[in-house]
């Protein structure tokens, strides 16, 4: 059974920079997309970034230039290095993974999310 657990979530003030990390676990296919999402206090869960098919990678208009993602195939890990932090981008953050698309990720499997607050 294939799991996502995400790490590295906390209490950042606003500015700092903070990096969330998903390993995946049990046995995977090669070629699975993966991205991470989030959602924040009355939100709708919205695509932060994601390794997209052709090898590209795609962010939401609100985290570009401040957000990186990364991804280790081999050691079947993913993070999201995030710099420069406003306070609404405090969220729950969920490792997702799936079917990559040409603009990101069709996620048919979640992690239980790690909760990033971002202080004022």
């Amino acid at each position: 059974q294939v799991q996502l657990v995400e790490s590295g979530g906390g209490l950042v003030q606003a500015g700092g920079s903070l990096t969330i990390s998903c390993v995946v676990s049990g046995r995977t296919t090669n070629n699975y997309g993966m991205g991470w999402y989030r959602q924040g206090p009355g939100k709708q869960r919205e695509l932060v970034a994601a390794f997209a098919s052709g090898g590209r990678t795609n962010y939401a208009d609100s985290v570009k230039g401040r957000f990186v993602i990364s991804r280790d195939n081999a050691k079947k890990t993913m993070s999201l290095q995030m710099s420069r932090l406003k306070p609404e981008d405090t969220a729950v953050y969920y490792c997702g993974a799936g079917l990559p698309t040409l603009t990101g990720l069709v996620a048919l499997l979640w992690g239980q999310g790690t909760k990033v607050t971002v202080s004022s």
